[in-house]
């Protein structure tokens, strides 16, 4: 039986930007009992932008944290629980505009959030195409996230690089070197637009870290876009992974 809801809402507009790193670089951030999950041999973080809206966090739609933005760095692991794997993804940093979401979020479920202020743009483009823009100031900067995205859309095909970065249901992050916090993301498979052209630039070293700056500098191995769907997650459960035995 699925466990109850923790937030519902509207994922809208994802801009995901996909670069290949040194696998050790995530070591720190890796879940105890997950594992790294490749593309085509390689280990790969996304910057991800997108809307939240009609958002409810247990069952309440709390004034002023309805519709907002977020940006997020992530990487993708499997867990095995004993009878099947789970393709999931860590969340190495993610930012919003509002301090609440990020302190509900860091102690519940040990995420990695910080409030900085944001905005956003949907502009339409010549061609059929629309020019989405996420951006976050911090240390005075505007940094930014966007893409221009055919307004075609299509179904996502089994076995893409696509369906690799987008079909990931579950979450986890590292309590300690034995425990991880694991939760479920339910949603539709999404739809996507093809993109045109891209832009990421930001503080990698101040937001991330320096570990990241020489890959987040580099050009990515790809760039996605996904229209989004209602979403859930749902409450958090502990897993601790008994230590090896040498």
């Amino acid at each position: 039986m699925p466990k109850a809801s923790f937030l519902k809402a509207q994922w809208k507009n994802l801009v995901m930007i996909n670069y290949e790193v040194d696998p050790q670089v995530l070591d720190a951030y890796l879940p105890p009992g997950t594992v790294l999950e490749l593309w085509q041999d390689k280990a790969l973080v996304s910057m991800v932008g997108f809307l939240f809206a009609e958002t409810k966090v247990l069952g309440i739609k709390w004034p002023w944290h309805v519709n907002f933005e977020e940006v997020n760095l992530r990487f993708y692991v499997r867990y095995f629980n004993g009878a099947e794997w789970k393709r999931g993804a860590v969340f190495v940093s993610e930012i919003v505009p509002k301090s609440m979401i990020a302190l509900i979020a860091n102690n519940l479920y040990k995420e990695h959030y910080r409030a900085l202020p944001m905005r956003s743009s949907i502009t339409l483009s010549e061609d059929n195409h629309t020019n989405f823009i996420y951006e976050w100031k911090f240390k005075g900067k505007w940094n930014k996230l966007g893409a221009t995205v055919s307004n075609q859309l299509v179904d996502i095909k089994p076995g893409s690089a696509e369906e690799f970065i987008l079909e990931h249901y579950w979450g986890y992050n590292k309590l300690n070197s034995v425990s991880t916090m694991e939760y479920q993301v339910e949603h539709v498979s999404w739809q996507t637009g093809v993109v045109k052209d891209y832009v990421f630039d930001a503080d990698v070293a101040g937001l991330y870290g320096v570990a990241f700056e020489p890959f987040l500098k580099r050009e990515p191995v790809s760039a996605f876009f996904a229209v989004g769907s209602d979403i859930t997650v749902r409450m958090g459960d502990k897993i601790v992974v008994k230590p090896k035995i040498v």
